[in-house]
């Protein structure tokens, strides 16, 4: 195929505004898939059923199409993209794979955060940038009000604004011709030295480790042994060919051509993502755009049953082939035995990953309240039980975020902002939409700042955020006890200011949740020795003089004094029942 012919190109919007059903009016209307096949799996790039049920794409799906405009063949290739800020780094390193964008926004819904933070790095990259309004067959849109938020946020005209329904294919035959007509063909040379740029890669169980690349330079070939800029290391390829979106094999991929490479490296993270390959005899030079990734967000990881651990343990490293932004540490609980500290790219991330463990490999799992990152004394703590409350200095990771939301809402949300120790930076103007740049500790985002968002806003408002700095603060440890025995799981990092609320609250969930026992159970918050807050769940009352009839005072005073006895000794050695449920309460207190 002539090089002039290529087109590479990704879709970005924010989530649920139609990226991949659009993919799905692609393939069909170039005749990539049979309609028939489509209507059987709607959102055919999403391989995972839980990314269909939770409305996004996790997992990047290349593929090629075929298509003929005024009698000229061209070679379209597509990388769908995920629109959730967990996988926002998905999006990037699909970016730098093309040379345009179809920036796809919600006739329903109009501009959101997710879709102005791709368009700017699209834009700072150089990508050609293809808006389109979608869902405009809806009887709730509202185009004209959409159109003038992208023209107000991107500057684009109103001429130059697509409207589509990826639904109904109404519009896409026009944005296909746009795409051919707008977006530059792949600069580079066949001829020069080989440059590859590593944007995905997978584990397939026939295959072994898939590599998703895009041609910058030169060609890669069956039998060629080829080298990773980052570490120099050199491997054989064993196969090479093109999505269709199955495997198709071909003896070459060429300069700006799209596809997999199959080598012999067993480890999905010698393939990073962002990499550059080169031909192992020299020549070339990194592509410079490999970042490593590092979690966010941190949780302990243990099977219902310990009897089902080594299940636990196979599932996980099985999902870490396919997973390079999963981290995994074997540790032990002293209350729930062994188990694995994980760590993730953001909540939603590590949800959708134990929801696989539970229903694609049949493991129980439960998980221990979530953490950050905090840097303590120059040293990295990634797990609340290690921060000693009597370091000199701690730091937290802090945010840089943009919310988006109708004019209404301001009000609340700055509340919010300022009751999670946020700042507001600006607050921007887009006729009835706004944009409020703020900043706020992460630990005050990873639990539930989202719902919240999208709950005092009706589900209208959105954010982006990133992290900027780690800055010194003024932060406790707080230790949860239950009959004076320490919960290691349930140790938490809070500012200063938010432990005597945070204690309470905690304390208060767990004892509504402790089932009650033969004995009195105490439930504490504490720092250090000093205790917070307590609540205490009283004991069953057993009537030991019931079978009594009479009798004399004293022989009564020495069951009742018996009894008392029993149960101090019962409360030392007996083994408080703290069930899942108190876990799960204390996550949403």
């Amino acid at each position: 195929m002539n090089q002039a012919n290529i087109r590479n190109f990704c879709i970005i919007a924010h989530i649920d505004h139609g990226k991949s059903t659009l993919a799905d009016r692609l393939l069909e209307i170039t005749g990539t898939i049979r309609k028939q096949d489509i209507k059987n799996q709607e959102q055919f790039l999403d391989s995972s059923d839980i990314s269909r049920e939770h409305g996004i794409t996790i997992k990047l799906a290349p593929v090629r199409m075929d298509y003929e405009l005024n009698g000229q063949k061209y070679i379209l290739n597509l990388i769908d993209t995920p629109g959730h800020v967990d996988f926002s780094y998905e999006v990037i390193r699909t970016l730098y794979a093309c040379e345009g964008a179809v920036l796809l926004v919600d006739a329903t819904k109009g501009v959101q955060a997710q879709t102005v933070a791709n368009y700017n790095f699209a834009k700072k990259i150089g990508l050609k940038i293809i808006p389109a309004i979608n869902k405009v067959d809806l009887p709730t849109a509202n185009i004209e009000k959409v159109e003038a938020e992208i023209f107000e946020t991107f500057g684009f005209e109103k001429d130059s604004i697509l409207q589509i329904s990826a639904k109904t294919g109404q519009g896409v035959d026009n944005l296909i011709a746009e795409i051919i007509k707008l977006v530059p063909a792949p600069n580079g040379s066949i001829d020069a030295p080989t440059q590859a740029l590593i944007f995905d890669s997978i584990y397939d169980e026939h295959r072994g480790i898939v590599i998703y690349a895009r041609l910058k330079n030169g060609k890669i070939k069956k039998g060629d042994k080829i080298r990773f800029a980052s570490d120099d290391s050199i491997v054989l390829v064993n196969e090479v060919g093109f999505m269709k979106p199955t495997y198709n094999y071909s003896e070459e991929l060429v300069n700006g051509e799209v596809g997999f490479i199959i080598t012999n490296i067993k480890d999905i993270t010698d393939a990073k993502v962002g990499d550059t390959i080169l031909n192992e005899k020299g020549g070339g030079e990194s592509l410079g755009t490999y970042i490593a990734q590092k979690p966010f967000v941190y949780l302990s990881l243990y099977p219902t049953s310990v009897s089902d651990f080594q299940s636990l343990r196979k599932a996980l490293y099985k999902l870490k082939l396919n997973d390079a932004a999963l981290t995994i540490t074997p540790e032990q609980s002293t209350i729930f035995g062994p188990g694995f500290r994980c760590g993730f790219l953001g909540l939603l991330h590590a949800q959708i990953l134990i929801e696989r463990i539970e229903r694609e490999e049949g493991v129980e799992v439960f998980a221990a309240p979530p953490s950050i990152e905090y840097i303590v004394d120059g040293k990295s703590v990634t797990n609340p039980k290690d921060l000693d409350n009597s370091n000199s200095e701690v730091k937290e990771p802090i945010v840089v975020g943009e919310i988006y939301t109708p004019e209404t809402y301001i009000g609340s949300i700055l509340e919010l902002i300022h009751k999670r120790r946020g700042e507001s930076q600006n607050i921007i103007y887009y006729g009835t939409q706004t944009k409020i740049e703020f900043t706020m500790p992460l630990a005050n985002i990873i639990y539930d700042f989202y719902d919240k968002l999208k709950s005092i806003s009706s589900g209208y408002a959105s954010f982006d955020y990133e992290i900027a700095e780690f800055r010194e603060s003024k932060l406790e440890r707080v230790d949860i006890s239950v009959n004076h025995e320490i919960i290691p799981e349930l140790s938490f990092v809070v500012h200063r200011t938010e432990v005597d609320e945070f204690s309470r609250r905690i304390v208060k969930a767990l004892a509504e949740e402790i089932p009650r026992h033969q004995f009195e159970v105490s439930v504490r918050a504490q720092v250090g020795g000093k205790i917070i807050a307590s609540e205490r769940i009283t004991a069953y009352a057993k009537n030991v003089l019931a079978k009594m009839s009479g009798g004399d005072r004293t022989r009564k005073d020495k069951l009742l004094e018996a009894q008392k006895k029993g149960k101090k000794k019962m409360k030392t050695i007996g083994r408080v029942n703290v069930p899942k449920e108190a876990f799960l309460a204390v996550l949403r207190a």
